[in-house]
């Protein structure tokens, strides 16, 4: 799935394309900063939704100046490739397995590996799957894969397992409707915690820390690349000031953070 936002006023301005993972936009953080952006750089941001797999495309193809994902293999990899620049962590936060709070698996409390390998061997309850190559979709396989499952044999296993296919917000609301077990941020669990029925039951874990990064294209291998602008939005984001917005981002709706700031560095 992608859908494009062209954010702002068409005119003189230059425009930044960025393409970002669903759970950025999915909890109202880039509607929140993009305005401050455009002000301080007199600058447009065409925002383009996509799962982390689209992104990394959009910004193979040069499609896009800047990408922000939260895989850390996948980009890697792409700066390998000398798709991207440098990857500069700006935030993070964690993933959890939230589900109906009967837990009809009884894996609340277990390690994410323990509970994925009870819902394999149980069949008690469905677990609905991103299924659209996100970082998020990237983390669910790691973990069937520390849990010594082949992926695509849990694909096959049987109706408990269902791949919606779209972004973290759908899913949720999909696992809801199905009272069904899923693999989320908890930035967007909790920016919809108001429209599900779901609870968290596993939240703790190494294998859960999700950083977001932010990866400039690299010009030599995308000549029209805007290095500048994305290098400014990259400022941007890693400035004191915004790393102290997006730390309180949701704070006050909430009642805890959506995101961690890291202004560059990776948490350990």
């Amino acid at each position: 799935m992608l859908v494009s936002l062209v954010v702002g006023m068409v005119g003189c301005r230059a425009s930044t394309r960025v393409a970002t993972t669903t759970s950025l936009y999915d909890t109202g953080l880039w509607g929140y900063l993009e305005p401050m952006f455009e002000k301080q750089y007199n600058a447009e941001l065409d925002i383009m939704y996509a799962g982390t797999g689209k992104a990394l495309e959009l910004g193979r193809r040069g499609d896009v100046d800047i990408i922000t994902i939260h895989s850390k293999a996948d980009e890697e990899k792409f700066i390998a490739e000398g798709y991207g620049v440098k990857r500069v962590p700006f935030a993070y936060n964690y993933f959890l397995i939230v589900g109906p709070e009967a837990d009809p698996a009884g894996i609340k409390g277990m390690s994410p590996e323990d509970g994925f390998k009870k819902l394999m061997e149980t069949g008690n309850g469905k677990f609905v799957s991103r299924g659209d190559d996100s970082g998020t979709h990237g983390r669910e396989k790691t973990i069937w894969e520390k849990a010594d499952y082949d992926y695509e044999a849990v694909r096959k296993a049987g109706g408990w397992y269902i791949e919606a296919g779209t972004g973290m917000g759908p899913t949720l609301l999909m696992a809801s409707e199905k009272q069904a077990y899923t693999l989320t941020d908890i930035g967007t669990f909790l920016s919809f915690k108001g429209k599900i029925g779901l609870v968290p039951i596993v939240d703790k874990g190494d294998i859960l820390l999700n950083v977001y990064s932010a990866i400039a294209i690299n010009p030599e291998k995308n000549p029209k690349t805007k290095i500048k602008m994305a290098n400014d939005l990259i400022n941007f984001l890693t400035s004191p000031e915004i790393q102290k917005l997006i730390g309180n981002y949701g704070l006050k709706e909430y009642g805890r953070q959506l995101f961690i700031p890291c202004a560059g560095a990776e948490p350990k």
